[in-house]
């Protein structure tokens, strides 16, 4: 591998520390950063599903404890997204369609950091204007949930930008949201990944990978409680994103070059 495993250990580390500070699992630079590793494309999601639920779960709580998960609101979000990380989890794809689909999800990932700013300071769309069909939500979640499972991501880089853009609540509420809808899902499509694996392979990876597990546990930690402010959070963002970035260009290049 181009990174050894405490190489690895030490990026998930900041990078748990870094995205939970702001409620995400950051799911997205994980599989940047093992597919940068060459790791086995079969695992990537595993690892990188089972980082995400680490990281978010005691983010979850601490957002549930301050009553900012309106489960009447987010139920219609995660009413079709967690059956579809699901199902995308355990869609058998062979690696160069995998390559290909991960490489356009990093490539949309890494321009929605870059974009979040606009989102985030856009109010000309609403929410309730969007939303005036019932499915509109569910659809969205399901959307996003569907290409979160199969690639192992959370989909939380997905919905914060949707959810800025159409001006559903303040900044806190939409990172709790995400922070939850990234927990279920992650945790669903991880379920269909393992199942596709017969439990053996997945099995394997989670043994073989068990630092990184305890680096994003106590980075996580860490980024929960004291949101780390060594980098202004715009600069945070436009380095991750040109890490995602390149990796997209790297695995596209890789498929079509």
């Amino acid at each position: 591998m181009a990174l050894g495993t405490a190489g690895l250990a030490l990026l998930f580390f900041l990078t748990a520390a870094l995205y939970a500070s702001v409620g995400f699992g950051g799911g997205s630079t994980y599989i940047a950063l093992l597919a940068l590793a060459d790791v086995d494309y079969r695992t990537l999601p595993i690892i990188a599903l089972l980082c995400n639920i680490i990281v978010v779960a005691g983010g979850t709580l601490r957002f549930q404890m301050r009553g900012l998960i309106d489960w009447r609101r987010i139920w219609p979000i995660l009413l079709l997204s967690v059956p579809a990380a699901w199902a995308g989890g355990r869609l058998a794809i062979d690696r160069d369609s995998f390559l290909i689909l991960l490489g356009f999800s990093l490539g949309i990932a890494g321009f929605l950091l870059f974009a979040e700013p606009y989102f985030r300071n856009r109010h000309a769309i609403s929410w309730q204007s969007r939303s005036g069909s019932i499915w509109f939500a569910p659809t969205a979640g399901g959307a996003i949930g569907f290409l979160s499972g199969m690639v192992g991501i959370g989909g939380g880089i997905f919905l914060a930008p949707l959810l800025f853009l159409t001006n559903w609540a303040d900044s806190r509420k939409i990172a709790a949201t995400a922070s939850i809808f990234i927990l279920v899902n992650s945790a669903s499509g991880l379920a269909g990944q393992l199942m596709k694996s017969q439990w053996e392979q997945g099995s394997a990876a989670i043994l073989s990978y068990w630092p990184l597990f305890l680096a994003v546990l106590a980075g996580g930690q860490i980024g929960s409680f004291l949101a780390s402010k060594a980098l202004p959070e715009k600069w945070i963002q436009r380095l991750t994103a040109l890490l995602i970035l390149y990796v997209a260009f790297r695995i596209l290049w890789q498929q079509f070059g």
